[in-house]
């Protein structure tokens, strides 16, 4: 099953993103993150590739494996090129393919500064486009930012890059987190008027502790509202308050980003399905208005 068929379904699509536990923690530790996951029913698991995409992560595999063959979910794996060549790539995608899943997020990849990048694909729209020529039935998804990505020279540079990877064969895109929803329908608004019309998914990041956060946005270069940054300053040094106000915040956020006639939603959990099921729960009416 390809992911986009999930879409214009007369609901909001809501998934949900993992990552593989660390490299000293054994794999079966993602079974309790999963578990949590699957009473909410998303409609599919992205499963991430690993911190740098510094080496061949079977976890990844493994992980989006288990997702669908054991708890029946559908699956998204990760695919980064900025560390491997065409020929590990197309390795990495059949070994994908051959256990079952169908559907890929491609992305560059954050570069490690102790690792020279592979000079194969420069850009995601060059993984695209090599996925696509390989297996035209492989589902592939690609990464938007509503706020820019980082390194483009501005909001319109950043659009046209990304119609460049419609444009190569990407069917279904999901957001950076970002925690202004007037960002992101000025960005969906910016997309469409660029001819970019498959659709656009919200990744929202619950805000739970203040140093973890502010780490985060420094990275992804995501800012930060009058409103959150109040909630941060307020309870950002009470690790209960700041949880009970982040997850609030999240759901107020989703709850407009629907209201607004979103695509679909795409929660980072970190790992956390307690946090998951507390926000899936509360917009569950209205996901299916």
């Amino acid at each position: 099953m390809q992911i986009n068929e999930l879409f214009g379904q007369g609901k909001t699509v809501f998934s949900c993103e993992v990552f593989p536990p660390k490299a000293t923690s054994p794999v079966d530790t993602i079974y309790k993150t999963l578990d949590g996951l699957k009473e909410i029913r998303p409609d599919y698991i992205s499963v991430t590739f690993g911190a740098g995409g510094s080496a061949v992560n079977q976890s990844t595999r493994e992980i989006a494996g288990i997702i669908q063959k054991q708890y029946g979910i559908p699956a998204v794996a990760h695919l980064t090129c900025v560390n491997y060549g065409r020929e590990e790539v197309a390795g990495l995608l059949a070994g994908l393919r051959a256990d079952g899943i169908d559907n890929v997020l491609a992305l560059r990849g954050d570069r490690n500064p102790d690792l020279p990048p592979k000079t194969d694909f420069q850009y995601a729209s060059q993984l695209i486009r090599f996925i696509r020529e390989r297996d035209s039935q492989v589902g592939i998804s690609a990464a938007c930012y509503p706020e820019g990505h980082p390194e483009s020279a501005s909001m319109m540079d950043d659009v046209r890059h990304l119609k460049e990877k419609v444009d190569a064969g990407a069917q279904r895109l999901v957001s950076q987190l970002f925690f202004d929803n007037n960002d992101f329908f000025e960005f969906l608004e910016k997309a469409r008027i660029a001819g970019i019309t498959v659709p656009i998914q919200a990744g929202i990041m619950p805000v739970l502790n203040r140093k973890s956060i502010e780490r985060m946005v420094s990275l992804c270069g995501a800012s930060l509202p009058r409103k959150l940054t109040r909630i941060l300053s307020r309870y950002g040094d009470h690790p209960e308050a700041m949880r009970e106000a982040g997850i609030a915040y999240a759901i107020d956020q989703i709850s407009d980003l629907i209201a607004g006639g979103v695509d679909g939603i795409h929660l980072y959990t970190m790992n956390n399905p307690d946090v998951a099921r507390r926000i899936a729960d509360s917009i569950a009416s209205i996901r299916a208005v």
